[in-house]
């Protein structure tokens, strides 16, 4: 039998070849220059660690106040945006004023709400897409260099990439969790604009199709304070844009993003059709 591991080989060296993956653009970065990074000094400053307020006292100085957060695996560190996250934005969760849908995807919607109530693969250490990994209550820092605004979400240890060189959005975007982003200045307000999604859980209470975008403005309303408009577009899913309102954010300069392992300390369990449960018994706790 003739060995395919030549054929093989050539698609890969044809593919190397041909440039990038499917769906990747073709983007020459050039190394930014003194004035590059001059730059960055007349842009609004959102560096730093923020977290979006989810109501009662203030966090204590420092990070001792969140320090006693369950760590990964239990659902309140990595459950999807429900009840809590709904409280900050129309749609997230579920809550709150919904989308009018094309008669396709409202038949969509019905056809899911008449199915059994599904786990959601985050209690299995998936994380969140976008937008739902915004409305995650915990902190997440923004980072500014020449050309790209990187956010690191301490939630899952994820981190996006927004891309403000000037470069389009991709015309056929591999799919991915969080999308490709390419952003904008538009005076004192970063407009974001992703593409591309990986069919999962994302903290959106509605069918979506393959055309969504979501359209994220960030902009301080006072030094410390950031607030992200959210809309959602998708001419297949969506008679008009849908808002899915505003989130606050509140910045902590003493703060530092900590580490995030879902698997450590996970106390999920799977039963054999797949459905999640949790063990919330402290495990240092003295057997009685």
């Amino acid at each position: 039998m003739k060995s395919i591991y030549p054929i093989l080989c050539g698609f890969l060296f044809a593919a190397l070849a041909a440039g990038p993956l499917a769906g990747a653009e073709k983007v020459v970065r050039k190394a930014p220059t003194p004035a590059d990074w001059a730059g960055l000094a007349e842009l609004p400053d959102l560096t730093g660690v923020w977290e979006m307020g989810m109501g009662g006292p203030p966090p204590a100085a420092g990070r001792g106040a969140r320090a006693a957060a369950p760590p990964g695996g239990a659902p309140p560190a990595g459950a999807p945006p429900g009840a809590r996250a709904a409280r900050a934005g129309r749609g997230f969760g579920g809550r709150g004023p919904q989308p009018a849908l094309t008669p396709e995807y409202a038949a969509k919607a019905k056809a899911e709400a008449a199915k059994p109530a599904g786990e959601s693969e985050t209690a299995n250490c998936l994380p969140p897409g976008m937008p739902g990994i915004m409305s995650q209550p915990y902190p997440m820092e923004f980072l500014l260099t020449p050309g790209q605004v990187t956010i690191v979400i301490e939630a899952y240890s994820q981190v996006r990439h927004i891309y403000t060189d000037g470069r389009p959005l991709p015309v056929d975007p591999d799919p991915t969790f969080y999308g490709f982003s390419v952003g904008r200045w538009e005076g004192d307000t970063l407009v974001a604009e992703s593409v591309g999604f990986e069919r999962t859980p994302r903290g959106l209470s509605f069918p979506y199709s393959d055309k969504m975008k979501i359209v994220e403005r960030f902009h301080l309303t006072d030094p410390d304070t950031m607030a992200i408009d959210t809309t959602i577009v998708d001419p297949d899913a969506l008679t008009q844009p849908f808002s899915m309102g505003t989130r606050t954010l509140k910045r902590h300069r003493n703060w530092t993003i900590a580490e995030y392992v879902c698997e450590e300390n996970n106390r999920n369990s799977v039963d054999a059709q797949g459905n999640a449960g949790i063990n919330l018994a402290n495990p240092e706790a003295s057997p009685k």
